[in-house]
């Protein structure tokens, strides 16, 4: 009787897997409402949006790879791109507006979030590596 060679089994490591929940919360984050104002909502997908859809993608691929170095690195882009755009918006409408007559969406929130999150999960590949 010949036995089968067993099937090593690959495991993620620590931050993959919540690379791979910030690419969701990217992604659907760059199509919902960034801001909403007295005459309608201000789609994301229209500016800032695409750009975080697009490092949702980034992040997606960073849950995806076997190299952790790779997948900080591409953790951090992720992470800084999110977290620079929400903020840019946010005081940009300050900056037009003030605090009057505006409040952020769930895409704006989404985005901050998933790229907070994005830079932990950077941290976390970056740190837990052996290789």
């Amino acid at each position: 009787m010949t036995s089968r060679p067993e099937r090593q089994r690959r495991t993620r490591r620590p931050g993959q897997g919540m690379l791979l929940g910030v690419a969701a919360l990217l992604m659907v984050g760059g199509f919902l409402p960034w801001l909403y104002t007295p005459i309608g909502e201000v789609s994301g997908f229209r500016g800032p949006g695409q750009w975080t859809f697009y490092v949702g993608l980034l992040a997606l691929a960073g849950g995806i790879v076997r190299r952790p170095r790779l997948a900080a690195a591409q953790g951090v882009i992720a992470g800084v791109v999110a977290v620079a755009l929400p903020v840019w918006q946010v005081v940009h409408v300050l900056t037009l507006v003030g605090t009057q007559g505006w409040y952020p969406g769930p895409g704006l929130v989404f985005s901050l979030g998933g790229g907070v999150l994005a830079l932990n999960a950077a941290r976390l590949l970056w740190l837990g590596q052996d290789d």
